[in-house]
């Protein structure tokens, strides 16, 4: 089934390595809603019934009482959804308090993704963050008592300066609290943030190559120890059913639809995104018009570097037969086995972690 992504533009601040678009004015969320279910409106009966919804940001736990529960209803006015939707809202630990957390439940969300991102305080403070360590033990709790039984804690590393220890302390207090799933990422320094400027200055060191595959290699074996599941580069799991559904369905190119300015949609061989601009798409949708910016439509060799991208990834990997297609792959894929980056396994190629290491230009050796 296709899935739903909300996009929530709205954040009390920006956190100087953030490239998601948002806007610090909460005072245009009433335009906002009306903008989504008008936009929403436009696709009744493209899709079909979904069975996830995802609402990012941004700082989707921003938003009211009022606020939330309005979204939610023209959602499931507009929409259908299967009766076992994964229905995910991401949340900034310091929004979140017993209330919340009720009316979370309340709504019909069954997965939280919490963006924790350390249990250092002092590394929250460099990230800009507005929560502390212990801000962020109190938010998972308040889940875990109001029955929320699939929690995600996002996680960052590779932070300029940062010591393995630093992380592995991290890392475990994040184990203290059983988190059902984790996302750790790596800080990417991007164009155009405060930390890409400081960087362009010469005031900020990015983490060399070498000392950021150490840490992905700690990250991974230390988790997969812990009993999870490595299921995606970036991407942890309790079990199976903790893995997220919504995500899966752009790993493995399975239908959205995305509302809200910068979302991304595709079904049926065609893309389309909406303007990074909140007032440029409220206004189109004002004017009656849909706001998406820009479409393409992917060529069959286009559509197959996608499909090797993304399937490089994850321990889903990819389909042998499919991959033999293409002339010359059986070489290709013979060097990749006896280099131990792929594994060949139930008919399908599977990265190792290794392969995991170098998933970005594996692509390119099929093409």
């Amino acid at each position: 089934m296709p899935g739903l992504y909300v996009h929530v533009p709205f954040c009390m601040s920006k956190c100087p390595y953030c490239d998601f678009f948002s806007v610090p004015t909460p005072s245009l969320i009433p335009e906002w809603l009306k903008a989504v279910d008008r936009e929403a409106s436009l696709y009744n009966g493209r899709f079909s019934r979904f069975d996830s919804l995802y609402l990012g940001g941004g700082t989707p736990s921003l938003l009211g009482e009022q606020e939330l529960s309005t979204l939610m209803e023209g959602l499931f006015h507009r929409f259908r959804f299967s009766t076992d939707s994964e229905l995910t809202i991401e949340c900034n630990p310091d929004d979140i308090t017993d209330p919340m957390a009720a009316l979370f439940r309340d709504l019909g969300f069954n997965r939280v993704s919490l963006g924790v991102q350390s249990f250092d305080d002092r590394e929250l403070r460099f990230l800009g963050r507005r929560h502390d360590s212990l801000q962020a033990e109190r938010a998972f709790d308040h889940f875990r008592r109001f029955g929320f039984d699939n929690v995600g804690i996002d996680l960052m590393y590779g932070l300029p300066g940062q010591a393995e220890s630093n992380w592995l302390k991290t890392l475990g207090r994040a184990m203290a609290l059983e988190p059902d799933h984790l996302s750790c990422y790596q800080l990417t320094i991007a164009d155009h943030t405060p930390f890409g400027r400081l960087r362009d200055e010469g005031r900020l060191t990015p983490m060399g190559e070498e000392t950021e595959r150490a840490f992905f290699l700690l990250t991974a074996e230390y988790l997969t120890a812990q009993g999870y599941i490595h299921y995606e580069i970036s991407n942890f799991a309790k079990g199976k059913e903790c893995m997220c559904r919504h995500n899966w369905k752009y790993w493995r190119r399975t239908p959205y639809l995305g509302l809200g300015p910068s979302a991304h949609s595709f079904t049926q061989g065609e893309r389309w995104w909406n303007p990074k601009s909140l007032s440029d798409y409220c206004e189109r949708l004002i004017e009656g018009l849909r706001p998406a910016e820009e479409s393409e439509r992917l060529s069959p060799d286009q559509e197959y570097l996608e499909w090797l991208s993304l399937g490089f990834r994850t321990k889903e990997g990819l389909d042998s037969a499919r991959l033999l297609e293409h002339p010359r792959a059986d070489k290709t894929l013979k060097e990749l086995r006896d280099s131990g980056l792929v594994i060949c396994e139930n008919e399908r190629v599977i990265p190792t972690l290794k392969g995991f290491l170098v998933a970005d230009s594996l692509p390119l050796l099929f093409c």
